[in-house]
């Protein structure tokens, strides 16, 4: 009992002696003990949870809204179904890659399907025959499990507007019973877009890690095929730009132009001169976007580059595509067969650069309309702007990359437990000298940097594990950029 006491006075006079000699320290070891406490410790965030919560703190809508939006002028049925199961199913045998720019056999579509699946990249092909596409077309819809949906860049930019019920959306294209049906009811159609029978589109997807025979997807994509003459010749183009004079929109978003490339030289030469005529008969005050797609034929890509690219004042594309126009047209890096794996920040910023510079109106001088491109790729994306045209784009790049990670997981919003961090956390503004040395900070996501009169706004992904469905992705986050951002009036 007496040591008890004795031990207790002790440590009293201690403490009395330390909190004499430091006023402070009972608190500091209160706070030492509390922290190094497994049970109250704090659990720190991840990387992808500061992401989402700062991606929350940066989004804001922009201060001029747009009121009415309409969009054209590719519209179908989508038909998804496991590639490799379809294939089999159809008793394909596994083999060989090979490229085709045009597929007319079932042996043609085999070879380009591994062709891509082996990179994990998305592409998408005219299939020639009539006949034999119907005969797919019949295997598909009734392979176990396959799945409708709305299916063409303009309808699918279409439905992610209409999620937004303030806005007004036409959309104008091939529209069939089936596809009419599932639209958005807020979408409005004109009549003389309706036809009797639907466009179907086949969408061959395929998982990450999924094998082949000796063919292993690198990452989950998917292989799009069609025989679809009316997007095929872009046939509501001029319905398209006669119905905007009533519907009167604030902005213009036209796809679709990738889909004439499977029709030959001669029709896509003359077409791609009836769509500048129409394209430059739409009022010089509502903005245009267009919204590029895979392609293979360098002299139709660089067409589309000369003659549409200037009379737009923006684009949407991807890093297939990027990388396609930059050897069309002799651009930077062009030299390059393909990425190898995520795309080099430095080297994308060469070639945005390089096409508002060719292309664009970085000069005030010049004619060119181009002032904004929103590239998009699995890890990360990039929206570079001519200075002094558009307004808000912060917030832009962050909603679409937001919305490319919700989307894939079939999420409402992002679950962080389901997405992963690829984005590169060091990168440059060029891939040669002089060039500026980034970071990614989680805690303010987008990174601004600038070259010249171009300012580029980088955001990362945050990438889906385990995604349900890719087909549309691109749409939807150029659709969410476009909602997010603002035109800057011209003195």
């Amino acid at each position: 009992m007496w040591r008890n006491a004795v031990v207790a006075a002790v440590l009293a006079l201690t403490v009395g002696y330390f909190y004499h000699t430091d006023p402070e320290l009972p608190e500091r070891l209160l706070q030492y003990f509390s922290q190094s406490s497994p049970e109250s410790a704090p659990s720190t965030p991840t990387i992808e949870q500061a992401i989402s919560s700062a991606w929350e703190a940066l989004i804001s809508a922009p201060t001029r809204q747009w009121g009415r939006v309409a969009v054209g002028v590719n519209a179908c049925v989508d038909v998804v179904v496991s590639g490799v199961g379809l294939l089999q199913a159809m008793a394909v045998d596994p083999g060989t890659g090979h490229e085709h720019e045009v597929l007319h056999s079932k042996e043609d579509l085999k070879e380009a399907f591994i062709h891509y699946m082996e990179k994990g990249v998305a592409a998408e092909r005219f299939f020639s025959d009539r006949d034999a596409f119907q005969r797919i077309a019949r295997a598909a819809a009734e392979y176990p499990g396959a799945q409708l949906y709305v299916g063409g860049n303009a309808a699918l930019i279409g439905q992610k507007l209409a999620t937004y019920p303030q806005l007004s959306v036409l959309l104008c294209g091939p529209v069939g019973p089936k596809l009419h049906e599932m639209l958005d009811d807020q979408i409005v159609v004109p009549p003389e877009s309706l036809q009797l029978t639907d466009e179907f589109h086949l969408i061959l997807e395929y998982k990450a890690g999924e094998q082949w025979g000796p063919t292993r997807a690198p990452q989950a994509n998917r292989f799009i095929f069609s025989h679809d003459v009316a997007n095929g010749e872009m046939s509501m183009l001029e319905t398209f730009v006669a119905s905007l004079e009533e519907f009167q929109p604030d902005l213009v978003v036209l796809s679709g132009l990738h889909m004439m490339e499977g029709q030959g030289r001669e029709l896509w030469e003359e077409r791609l001169k009836e769509a500048v005529v129409a394209i430059s008969e739409i009022r010089n005050e509502v903005p245009i976007h267009l919204e590029l797609a895979s392609m293979t034929d360098k002299d139709y890509m660089n067409s589309i580059m000369q003659e549409v690219i200037p009379i737009v004042n923006s684009i949407g594309l991807n890093e297939q595509e990027l990388l396609f126009l930059s050897q069309a047209g002799a651009g930077p890096h062009s030299e390059l067969p393909s990425w190898d794996g995520v795309p080099d920040v430095g080297r994308v910023s060469d070639i945005l650069l390089w096409i508002l510079e060719q292309h664009g109106r970085t000069d005030p001088e010049s004619e060119a309309d181009l002032t904004r491109i929103h590239f998009h790729t699995l890890a990360y994306h990039v929206l570079a702007t001519v200075d002094g045209y558009w307004g808000n784009q912060v917030s832009a790049v962050a909603a679409g990359a937001r919305v490319a990670g919700s989307q894939a997981c079939g999420l409402p919003s992002i679950d962080i437990t389901k997405v992963a961090l690829r984005a590169p956390m060091e990168f440059h503004s060029s891939y040669s000298e002089p060039r500026e040395s980034l970071y990614l900070d989680p805690a303010e996501p987008v990174t601004v940097y600038h070259r010249g009169n171009v300012t580029f706004y980088l955001t990362p992904v945050l990438v889906c594990k385990q995604p349900l469905r890719t087909v549309g992705l691109g749409d939807a986050i150029s659709a969410e950029g476009l909602l997010f951002s603002e035109t800057l009036l011209q003195q």
